[in-house]
This record gives C-alpha cells, structure tokens and sequence, in this order.
C-alpha cells in the first residue's frame, strides 16, 4: 500500500519543482523579434528574423514621443569598444570591414584585421578605397546608439545594450562624413543622400526596433512608411537579399566592361561609382557590365 502512495508523492513532488525552475525569458515585443528573440544571448546572434513585409513590422511598433537624453553615455551603458558577439576573435568593427568591402588585404597576415579594400558605400552610391587609419570608412550603427537609448533602450538590460551595439544587424560600414552628418538623428530627420538604397536603410532600422522592442515617434514612422510606400515589396532586415546585392545591401563593385552574369544585375564601378548592369548589346551578345 506504500508504494502508490509514494508515486503520488513523488508526481506531485515532480511537478512543484518543475513550476519552480528559472523562468523562461519573456520574448521582446514585436512581432519578427518575439518570434526569434527571447533573450540578450539571442540578440547578439544577429540571426535573419522574420520575412514579413517592413511595412508590417513597423505597424506593431510603439509610437512614442523621444524619452528624455539624459544619463546617455556611450562607453558605459553600450560597453567600452567594440565587442565579438560571435566568439570568432575578431571584434564587431572588424566583422563588419571584412563583410562589407572586397578586394580586402589584411595586415601581417591577419585573417581579421582588414588593411585595405574597396567600399560600394550604401549611403552615397559611390565606391571609396579603405585603409585603416585613414578614416574613409565609419561603422555606422543604423539606429544610433543616443537614438536607441531615448526610444526604449534605458529599460534593456546591459547585456542587451552591449548586444544592439555590436550586432551586425544594426551595423554598416559606410562614408565617414555621409555617417558624420546623420548623428544620432532618426528617418524624420535624415535619410541617406543615395535614394536606391532608402527603402534598405528603413527597413533595416525597423527590424533592429522590433528585435530590441524599440519605439519610434509619430514623425519618424510616417516618414519610413513614406520611403516603404515606393517599395511596397520590401521585406525586414536579414532575409534573402535581392540578387546582385551585397551582405550590406549596397550594389557590388564591379568591372566595367567585364563579363557577367545574371542578365539585369546592378553593380557600381570600381574606379568611377557609377552604376552599371549586366547586360548585352546591339553588337555584343554576351553579358557585360554596361552603363
């Protein structure tokens, strides 16, 4: 007779420590994140979120008016410097180089530590030459930090801070002065000069608001569902590129006049930053990259 009455303890016994583990952490609102993000571990994946249309996504995000600035300091609450989210030993700065320029040397050897290469700068169109140290090239946080701190990121934890910081998400090498004269100002007050690249930049910016349950003003959604209005199409940050694009989403450098492929791609010159596609022509059957 024991020994049922045992098994029942132990069941009921079972079931108490089960409802007194941690708890799960509770997903961020919105709608991409809270499908993927739970967690500031998961925020410094930098992971593709949902392939919902942007327009979509920026209709869930809290319109507020901009929390008062004070108490922002970059170094103490997004963390001093850069950071290596992924583990791989080369800091967030460097990941960003070696994922957005090509024709990359690195120094002494380095397979981390880009030391010069070629940009197709999103911002402008135009194409730059990097070299380290000589200050061509920023790494823009798309929504900046300042932005992040009076639009919801005081309630973040540190961890999650330190995550939106260094997530290559949220991070673009591009035109220093471009990068410069954006600040810390949001759509309503800049977009960038390159008006192709505007529904990208939007885009991008709301699904790092949705992944870390940022705000965005009255002002600042209607001017990104003005940009997306021209591009009904676009989907959130992270998902399948479009064809020809690079990972920073800027057109690809490329060789003018040499072969190509697909038929229709966009590039941008090497040596001038014009654009080009890959194309035939009335006395050339075969796909190169014309203007």
């Amino acid at each position: 007779m024991k020994k049922p009455f045992l098994s029942a303890l132990a069941l009921v016994a079972s079931l108490l420590l089960a409802g007194c583990g941690p708890a799960a952490a509770t997903p961020q609102p919105g709608t991409a994140a809270s499908a993927t993000q739970g967690s500031a571990a998961d925020a410094t994946a930098g992971t593709p979120l949902s392939g919902a249309p942007a327009a979509e996504i920026l209709d869930t995000l809290t319109v507020k008016g901009k929390a008062a600035g004070t108490g922002f300091d970059r170094n103490k609450q997004f963390g001093n410097g850069w950071k290596d989210p992924d583990g791989n030993k080369c800091d967030a700065r460097n990941d960003t180089l070696r994922r957005d320029l090509t024709a990359k040397k690195y120094k002494d050897g380095s397979t981390c530590q880009v030391a010069t290469g070629k940009l197709a700068d999103p911002y402008t169109g135009t194409a730059i030459k990097f070299t380290v140290g000589a200050g061509a090239v920023d790494i823009d946080h798309v929504v900046a930090l300042k932005n992040v701190w009076v639009s919801g990121g005081q309630k973040l934890t540190a961890d999650q801070r330190v995550a939106i910081a260094n997530d290559p998400l949220n991070l673009l090498a591009v035109d220093s002065g471009t990068n410069r004269s954006k600040g810390d100002r949001n759509a309503a007050e800049w977009l960038p000069p390159n008006k192709a690249y505007r529904c990208d930049y939007v885009a991008r910016q709301i699904t790092v608001k949705d992944k870390y349950a940022l705000s965005v003003t009255a002002a600042e959604k209607s001017a990104m569902a003005t940009v997306l209005a021209g591009c009904p199409g676009q989907r959130a940050a992270g998902t399948a590129a479009a064809t020809g694009t690079t990972a920073n989403g800027a057109l690809p450098l490329v060789s003018p006049g040499a072969y190509c492929s697909p038929s229709g791609a966009a590039g941008v010159g090497e040596d001038n930053g014009q654009r080009y596609t890959c194309t035939t022509s009335a006395t050339d059957d075969r796909n190169r990259w014309r203007q």
